[in-house]
């Protein structure tokens, strides 16, 4: 496979690492600009809103430019973005940086993965889109953690320095080492969307969207919930963030794994049920840090565990636009981070931290309801659906 996969690999990790890597310092970030603990949580759900939302659009504006030359000009805006949230001295400069953060960072996602796909013979393809998205896991789950450890540290400021240098260094990398690449004729949104009308489509997508709202409830506010209910300092802190997320890449590949030995259905349902049990019991928990952090490395594992069952599940249904759910995944998957942190900061602004568990755990419940519904339909509509749009 062409190596150049794995420089926007780095791109990918680079940009996806932006989404919640304020996710752990939201409460220096809230005491330094003296806001709410809930306000400051909307700088993750409206990133994620705009990150889910422009990169279709953003695509199809720009189809017509040739993709290296709009790559750069688009890590420009996502280096601009990054440095205007630096030297930010209130909260709506902060969310205006996220803004032009999240816009060009969503561009730049479907441009590697669109890259990705170019520059590979075509029986990798399939293999380059998905290192690719590797990228994108990674660095949701690393994320929280590398800005924890740089905020607590040097301030909340810290880890975007950190994504300036990155930026800076993605941007030599695809300036020497990509070539120039012709565009293509873009897929139009509206027959992106289209092909939700097949019910076991849509709610497979709605899966995904319920099941991250869900996770973020809880996992967007993890740092509070860490120091209000087991006391933890920073460093400890800074300590399960890690194990959460060296077993949340575990577990992507063991989700990968299972798939492949037990189908991507069973793994589906039961990846599911066993999510939402482990994030319910967990405020049941912290009366022992040993039993919390075995049913939170669970937690951890099968959150980006189902991942690849969903995705494969998706290719299953619709092999003939896998590219496109791939897509609309993504942009599910966002919104579901979206609505989650969102849903998060009104829990604890109206309660407490410790009832984000519960409340996310009713999003899992309905996650579990839309996949046995895609599971269970009729076989026929799919395939009516498609000779429709065919013909």
């Amino acid at each position: 496979m062409n190596k150049r996969v794995y420089l926007l690999t780095i791109v990918s990790f680079v940009v996806g690492m932006v989404e919640l890597i304020i996710g752990g310092i939201l409460d220096l970030v809230a005491e330094d600009l003296n806001i709410s603990l809930g306000k400051t949580g909307l700088l993750i759900s409206v990133f994620s809103i705009v990150f889910a939302l422009m990169g279709p659009i953003l695509l199809s504006v720009t189809a017509g430019f040739e993709r290296k030359k709009l790559t750069l000009l688009s890590l420009v805006v996502f280096l601009l973005g990054n440095i205007v949230a630096v030297f930010s001295a209130s909260f709506s400069i902060l969310m205006f940086a996220r803004i032009i953060s999240a816009a060009s960072g969503s561009l730049l996602v479907v441009l590697c993965v669109t890259m990705a796909s170019n520059i590979v013979k075509k029986e990798y393809r399939a293999r380059a889109i998905g290192v690719v998205f590797m990228g994108i896991s990674a660095s949701l789950v690393l994320g929280v953690p590398i800005g924890l450890m740089l905020g607590n540290t040097f301030g909340w400021r810290a880890p975007f320095i950190l994504i300036i240098v990155l930026t800076l260094l993605s941007m030599a990398g695809v300036y020497f080492f990509m070539e120039k690449i012709l565009p293509k004729p873009a897929i139009p949104i509206k027959k992106q969307i289209q092909t939700l009308k097949d019910n076991r489509i849509f709610t497979a997508q709605l899966t995904s969207f319920l099941f991250l709202s869900g996770h973020l409830t809880l996992y967007g506010y993890l740092t509070p919930f860490l120091k209000s209910s087991l006391g933890l300092s920073g460093n400890w802190v800074s300590i399960v963030y890690l194990i959460f997320g060296f077993a949340a890449v575990a577990g992507g590949g063991l989700g990968g794994i299972a798939s492949d030995r037990f189908g991507t259905r069973p793994t589906i349902i039961v990846s599911i049920v066993l999510f939402g049990v482990s994030m319910f019991v967990i405020p049941y928990t912290t009366f022992s840090f040993p039993l919390f952090i075995i049913i939170m490395v669970i937690w951890s594992m099968i959150s980006w565990g189902i991942t690849p069952a969903q995705q494969s599940y998706l290719i299953e249904l619709a092999p003939e636009t896998s590219d496109i759910q791939q897509s609309l995944n993504n942009s599910a998957l966002h919104l579901g981070i979206a609505l989650g942190s969102s849903v998060g900061a009104f829990v604890i602004d109206r309660g407490t931290v410790e009832m984000n568990a519960t409340v996310g755990s009713l999003f899992i419940v309905l996650a579990l309801a839309t996949a046995v519904f895609s599971m269970t339909r009729d076989k026929k509509q799919i395939t009516s659906s498609i000779n429709h749009r065919a013909g």
